[in-house]
């Protein structure tokens, strides 16, 4: 299987786990989408050198797994395909801010060094959780929540079909991948073959979205997203949305880690 192919899959793989009939799967999108919107703008409200104080918010993403039974290793798999661009945002940092911030004996850590590890943890955070939403839910009903929550309708039909289309761009990667291996006999092409290529992809997916476009336009499209799926809001979304909104305030007014220190080294003394 060609990594073209096996990306396809694991694209797939997202929506065939937001197919399950999960507790999280029978929760209102727009519940899920409210609390996770809340929950990343509570993990970006913090200050920069903030590390301890967060990790009590990963209690958010696990339940979300938890309640999706959703697969650890999948999820942190495409994780890590992300985790560079991270790296990249703060791997200058410890060069940059230099400044002693921590002491732990003759060790001495630079306050650039917290601040990469700020960032790592964000990532970490942000990315589960949006990985756990999208795997729980699915597209479809993210971009049908988002538009019932007020969102243009511009926005939610370009995301669906910009997931949409993913596949029609792979499929035709993927055949023309196929191509040039059986012609080439497995040789690496030269690096001036691949423009031409990049060119050839380029022109096949226009004309098939175009094709796409027109049967479209000849069942009646008329730029508003339809669904059979009906959302309906219940009293267990409202509890969702509140004790989780309550968790992420309780632990951006408080420093929960420093407070269960304080309690165990005053229970010590």
């Amino acid at each position: 299987m060609s990594r073209i192919d096996a990306a396809l899959r694991d694209l797939r793989s997202l929506e065939a786990l937001a197919a399950r009939d999960t507790p999280l799967a029978r929760l209102d999108a727009r519940a899920k989408v409210i609390a996770t919107a809340a929950f990343i703008i509570t993990v970006v409200s913090f200050e920069r050198y903030t590390v301890a104080a967060l990790l009590p918010l990963a209690a958010y993403p696990v339940a979300l797994i938890a309640l999706g039974d959703l697969p650890v290793a999948s999820l942190a798999r495409k994780m890590l395909v992300a985790a560079p661009f991270a790296v990249l945002v703060g791997v200058f940092n410890p060069m940059l801010d230099r400044a002693p911030m921590l002491l732990a004996g003759d060790f001495t850590v630079a306050a650039g060094w917290v601040s990469f590890a700020s960032i790592l943890v964000r990532f970490a955070l942000t990315v589960s959780a949006a990985l756990a939403l999208v795997a729980g839910t699915g597209v479809s009903a993210l971009c049908t929540a988002l538009a019932r929550l007020g969102v243009p309708s511009v926005f939610t039909a370009q995301l669906l079909f910009m997931f949409r289309y993913a596949f029609v761009l792979g499929a035709e990667a993927a055949r023309m991948s196929a191509a040039r291996e059986l012609r080439s006999g497995g040789r690496s092409l030269a690096l001036s073959a691949y423009g031409p290529l990049l060119g050839h992809l380029l022109l096949r997916a226009f004309e098939r979205a175009q094709r796409i476009h027109l049967a479209m336009m000849a069942r009646g499209f008329d730029g508003e997203l339809r669904t059979l799926r009906m959302l309906r809001w219940s009293a267990r979304d409202t509890a969702f949305v509140v004790a989780w909104g309550a968790f992420f305030v309780a632990v951006r007014a408080v420093d929960l880690p420093m407070l269960l220190g304080r309690m165990l080294l005053g229970g010590a003394s």
